[in-house]
């Protein structure tokens, strides 16, 4: 089963063919860029460059994996956008998976872990996940002395994402230099078990986690003496 995988969560913007058997996963192509303004020029040439890779055509593909964020709005839902208009326009099913899940998935088991990622305002989005790799804690929102101060209660030994490399000094938990951004392999290994089920489509939810800058307003000033 052929399965197009976007993530435009943070400033890599993600592309990837993945082929889900009933063994596992493999990546057949895959293409990453990273740009925090430009995901909206460098998506769609990453889905065509994938897909003339592997040889294949849109025609070809199962379903759609799409990184659900947390992320900021404008690059966020670039990805969810385009994953929601393909699968409509092909009619096969779309899954979502959680980016900071995915950055866990590639963090290994094995060991309590902080999974953060740069939200700016001097931010981080961040989650906790387990010896299992299962998620304790989060998706949430916070300035980084916050998070710095639960490290204790989560039990964590170590954090990884592009928000822990910004913030290390902060935090103060070991920091290792991958992984950054999250991997297309971890977010169709995460939706592996709905694409081979045949389970159907979900609504890609974008996981904002805080109200857009721009507001519609709310009244009409008068323009009259």
């Amino acid at each position: 089963m052929l399965v197009l995988v976007l993530d435009s969560s943070t400033p890599a913007v993600t592309a990837a063919l993945a082929e889900v058997t009933a063994d596992g996963v493999v990546l057949r192509a895959e293409r990453r860029a990273v740009d925090a303004r430009a995901h909206g020029e460098l998506l769609a040439p990453a889905i065509e460059a994938v897909l003339a890779e592997a040889g294949a055509r849109p025609a070809d593909l199962t379903a759609l994996v799409a990184g659900l964020g947390p992320g900021p709005f404008t690059g966020l839902r670039v990805g969810l956008v385009t994953a929601a208009t393909m699968g409509q326009v092909l009619s096969i099913p779309t899954y979502g998976v959680g980016s900071l899940d995915a950055l866990g998935r590639d963090a290994g088991a094995g060991q309590r872990v902080l999974v953060a990622s740069d939200a700016r305002r001097r931010e981080i989005y961040w989650a906790a996940f387990d010896e299992a790799g299962e998620r304790v804690a989060g998706p949430a929102v916070d300035a980084p002395a916050v998070v710095a101060g639960r490290v204790a209660e989560l039990g964590v030994s170590v954090a990884v994402g592009e928000g822990a490399q910004r913030y290390a000094d902060i935090l103060g938990l070991p920091v290792p230099a991958e992984p950054t951004y999250p991997s297309a392999y971890a977010l169709a290994e995460l939706a592996a078990e709905r694409v081979r089920a045949g389970a159907p489509g979900e609504r890609l939810v974008p996981l904002y986690l805080r109200r857009p800058d721009a507001v519609a307003a709310t009244g009409h000033k008068s323009v009259l003496p």
